[in-house]
C-alpha cells in the first residue's frame, strides 16, 4: 500500500504534466526539453519498480499462506497446483479463489458463532477485488483526451479500492488463521494416547469440561 500510495501521489502532483511533456518530445530523447524531464522520469521508473516488487512480494506471501493453511487441514494433500491454477488461469481466477478460500474456512471447522459474518466478509473482499480489476482498464481510456493524459490511470478512487480490498483480504486471512490456531490449541489439550477419531469427535463437540480434562490428564 505504501508503494501504491506513493505512485498515486506522484501521479496527482506531477504525472499529468509529465505525460504532456513526454508527449511533446515526440519520442526524441535528444530534443531540447528532454533533459528537463529526466529527473521526473527517473522517479516515476523507481516508483513503478517499487510497486511491482511490493505486489509480487504480497502475492507470494498470500499464496504461501494459503498453501500452508490448506496443509494444516489436510496434511497429506498437495494444494499447490490447485491454488496456483485457481489464481493464475484466466477467467477461472475470477471465480475460483473465493471458492477455495470458503472451502478452506469450512475445512478449518469454524465455530458456529462465526458462520453468519463469514459470507459477508468473503463476498465483500472478492467484490472489492473485482472492482479493482475493473477500475484500472476502464479508467485508462477515459484519460486519453489531449491535455488530460496521465501516466498510469491511478487516482484516489483506485487507491481507495485497492486499500479496501487489501484490508478485507487481510481480514479473511486473520479469520482463518485464528480458527486454525484455536483448533490447534484444542487438540493440544488431549492426551497423546487418544485416537484421531476420538479427538475429532470431542473437538467438534466443543471444549471439554475442566473435570474431564483433569481426569484425562491423570
Amino acid at each position: 500500500m505504501i508503494a501504491t500510495t506513493a505512485l498515486v501521489i506522484f501521479e496527482q502532483v506531477r504525472g499529468r504534466r509529465l505525460a504532456r511533456e513526454i508527449s511533446a518530445l515526440g519520442g526524441d530523447p535528444h530534443s531540447p526539453g528532454a533533459q528537463a524531464v529526466v529527473g521526473a522520469v527517473t522517479v516515476f521508473a523507481v516508483l513503478i519498480m517499487f510497486v511491482a516488487a511490493a505486489t509480487i512480494a504480497a502475492a507470494a506471501a498470500y499464496l504461501t499462506w494459503l498453501i500452508r493453511a490448506w496443509r494444516n487441514v489436510s496434511p497429506f494433500a498437495s494444494p499447490t497446483s490447485a491454488v496456483l491454477a485457481g489464481w493464475f488461469v484466466p477467467v477461472v481466477n475470477l471465480v475460483v479463489p473465493p471458492v477455495l478460500t470458503h472451502r478452506l474456512w469450512q475445512a478449518s471447522h469454524p465455530p458456529a458463532d462465526r458462520h453468519g459474518r463469514w459470507p459477508a466478509l468473503l463476498g465483500a473482499w472478492w467484490l472489492s477485488w473485482l472492482a479493482v480489476l475493473a477500475l484500472i482498464p476502464v479508467r485508462l481510456p477515459l484519460d486519453t483526451a489531449p491535455g488530460n493524459a496521465d501516466l498510469t490511470g491511478l487516482g484516489p478512487v483506485e487507491l481507495a479500492a485497492i486499500a479496501i480490498s487489501a484490508l478485507l483480504c487481510a481480514a479473511t486471512v486473520r479469520e482463518i488463521t485464528e480458527i486454525q490456531a484455536a483448533g490447534s490449541r484444542r487438540l493440544a489439550r488431549f492426551p497423546a494416547g487418544q485416537t484421531t477419531p476420538e479427538i475429532v469427535s470431542q473437538v467438534l463437540a466443543g471444549p471439554i469440561p475442566s473435570q474431564q480434562a483433569r481426569s484425562a490428564e491423570r
